[in-house]
């Protein structure tokens, strides 16, 4: 293996660069390809843009037109449309502008009371949407009327305190206007009469929405600059309330999720070593008036908002217990959201040799998948160990922030291929022509290559990566662009 810091390093990798850059112009490239290329893994200036524009959330029971309005918004068949309840179940975000004026639109699945199985990841997509956007268009269909669902829809956005755009959507006429004047008894304000299908009221409804909307996003899931954000997290009774305060130095108030009652959620800004750190709000969403059971969803939906205002997220564990499929799920939504990632386990004052020793055991067999993860065992009740939480979030953070340059990632996955090259399938064996970092926070890399590249070995690529640069405490992202050669 090269040395990375010989004088002689950083004019070799950038020699390899330039030989596989040039190799490219023998495959058939896409203009998207050809902007990632130029634009060699620097961070653009819109995602950080990107970051403070505000969010509208599209919100709805099933099957009232969301899809079709973003599309018509959007100016572009994106959405998926179809004339079933259901078709849409997770948050999608995108890129919207009217009138000058750009934010993002997020697509939600439809919500729905007592919602069960499936429908209750939904229901619970679409309160997080809530929770993370600066205002929230609620869509209705105005030739049904109001019912039920739409009538808990509208307590819900009441309890979230957000600006409430309401779209009567399906007037394609007239004749449906007097059924549109009607949900003015939401008492949200003017119903705005819209066709999404046809166009019809849509600019005036957007109009509508601008003025209700904040130049910059007050709830962005994450801001650059100032403290570092971190979220408190874990199933519950694991310790986090206790683990605050005493972070805190001082008894903070806690928030119960105390059925119906509104909050006003506030960051913890908390001094550890010798710097300011804002641990975002944990008290998460209110439980719905009507539902009276799920206690997992609501855990879950807390969980989520949290992690996703915040850029590295501390997973709780109780030692004493074992780890339950429910600390697995929270560790899984922090890698899925792209965050950084730090694993604490609690109680740790309490363990005798024998159970420290299965622990072990399990963290090994059920956590593998985050080995790269630093953990910090530590007491809330007695504060043992606490300062070492921070060496951890700044490890995990400088992870999550490190770029690698194109020539150093190029010229180390030629060593690894050299040495490890990938299987020959059906008599092939694709080759990687190119790779590139193409964004941080999380570290996501780019691959071109002449053939499909297995899951295997992409993991293999993954734990190589890790190997050579650290990327302690970040999930990374790889994925593969197969390009096939130009034909002369």
């Amino acid at each position: 293996m090269t040395d990375p810091t010989h004088p002689d390093a950083d004019a070799s990798d950038a020699t390899v660069e330039r030989a596989l850059r040039v190799g490219l112009d023998d495959f058939e490239l896409s203009d998207e390809d050809r902007a990632l290329l130029d634009a060699d893994g620097a961070d653009s200036d819109e995602e950080g843009e990107a970051g403070g524009r505000p969010v509208v959330a599209i919100i709805g029971r099933p099957n009232v037109g969301k899809s079709t309005l973003v599309n018509r918004v959007i100016g572009r068949r994106e959405a998926v449309v179809e004339d079933v309840p259901g078709v849409t179940r997770d948050r999608v975000a995108y890129d919207a502008e009217w009138s000058g004026r750009d934010f993002t639109l997020v697509d939600t699945g439809g919500w729905e009371v007592d919602a069960s199985g499936i429908h209750l990841r939904v229901a619970e997509q679409a309160e997080v949407a809530i929770e993370l956007a600066d205002a929230v268009l609620f869509v209705v269909d105005a030739t049904v009327g109001a019912t039920d669902t739409d009538e808990a829809v509208v307590k819900l956005l009441r309890r979230s305190k957000k600006p409430v755009v309401l779209v009567a959507n399906k007037v394609d006429d007239q004749r449906i206007e007097a059924e549109a004047a009607a949900l003015w008894s939401f008492g949200l304000g003017q119903p705005w009469p819209v066709s999404a299908l046809h166009g019809r009221g849509t600019g005036d409804a957007l109009d509508a929405l601008l003025e209700v909307l904040p130049e910059k996003s007050a709830v962005a899931a994450y801001q650059r600059g100032g403290p570092r954000r971190v979220a408190l997290v874990g199933r519950p009774n694991v310790g986090k309330s206790s683990l605050l305060n005493k972070l805190a130095g001082e008894d903070r108030v806690v928030v119960d999720n105390v059925a119906g009652t509104t909050r006003d959620p506030v960051d913890e800004l908390i001094e550890l070593g010798g710097q300011t750190w804002r641990f975002v709000d944990t008290a998460g969403i209110r439980r719905r008036v009507h539902m009276t059971r799920g206690a997992d969803f609501y855990a879950s939906l807390r969980t989520q908002a949290a992690i996703e205002k915040a850029e590295v997220a501390v997973v709780l564990i109780d030692a004493e217990d074992n780890i339950a499929e429910q600390d697995i799920r929270v560790v899984q939504q922090v890698i899925d959201a792209g965050r950084a990632l730090v694993l604490a386990f609690n109680k740790w004052d309490l363990l005798d040799e024998e159970r420290r020793h299965y622990l072990e055991r399990e963290i090994e067999r059920d956590l593998a998948m985050v080995s790269w993860a630093p953990r910090v065992n530590v007491s809330a009740r007695t504060g043992r160990h606490l300062e070492r939480l921070v060496p951890a979030l700044e490890v995990a953070l400088d992870s999550w922030d490190q770029r690698i340059p194109t020539g150093k990632l190029n010229s180390f996955l030629g060593e690894v291929v050299a040495a490890h090259p990938h299987p020959v399938r059906s008599g092939k064996q694709p080759r990687i022509l190119f790779a590139t970092q193409v964004s941080t926070r999380p570290p996501r890399f780019v691959i071109f290559a002449s053939g499909f590249i297995e899951a295997g070995y992409r993991r293999f690529l993954e734990r190589r990566l890790r190997e050579q640069f650290g990327f302690e405490g970040t999930p990374i992202e790889l994925s593969v662009r197969v390009r096939e050669k130009r034909r002369r």
